[in-house]
């Protein structure tokens, strides 16, 4: 499946920005679809996670109460809300998509074998 990740930007500290994950070549029925986040410097982490059939959300806990993961099956399309931005939301933000994910490895990179681009998300202070 190919993924097209969308929506970053600069935004001050305390603002909002909503990502989108669109796919094409095949729907994500059957997926866990993930965003993850690498900042300049850092390793990428994970950030937050849906499982397509059934809804399933797994937050990291940095964002969790601030980011909203959802989905549109009709336009195959995921969805990362993100509230409340902090400075060291500062990242590039990559969507995933991986089959037959387990709960136990959802969090893990390995698990997804289809990588958007990235998109740059900004927070100034």
């Amino acid at each position: 499946v190919q993924l097209q990740a969308s929506g970053g930007g600069l935004v001050q500290a305390g603002g909002s920005l909503r990502l989108s994950c669109a796919a094409s070549g095949r729907t994500f029925s059957g997926y866990a679809v993930a965003w993850f986040r690498q900042a300049p410097g850092k390793e990428r982490e994970f950030v937050s996670a849906i499982r397509w059939s059934g809804g399933g959300t797994w937050y990291a806990d940095s964002v969790k109460g601030r980011f909203t993961i959802s989905r549109d099956n009709a336009k195959n399309t995921m969805y990362l809300q993100m509230n409340s931005l902090q400075p060291e939301d500062t990242a590039v933000y990559f969507c995933a998509a991986g089959r037959n994910t387990i709960s136990s490895m959802i969090r893990v990179q390995r698990s997804y074998a289809d990588w958007g681009q990235g998109t740059q998300v900004t927070v100034s202070s």
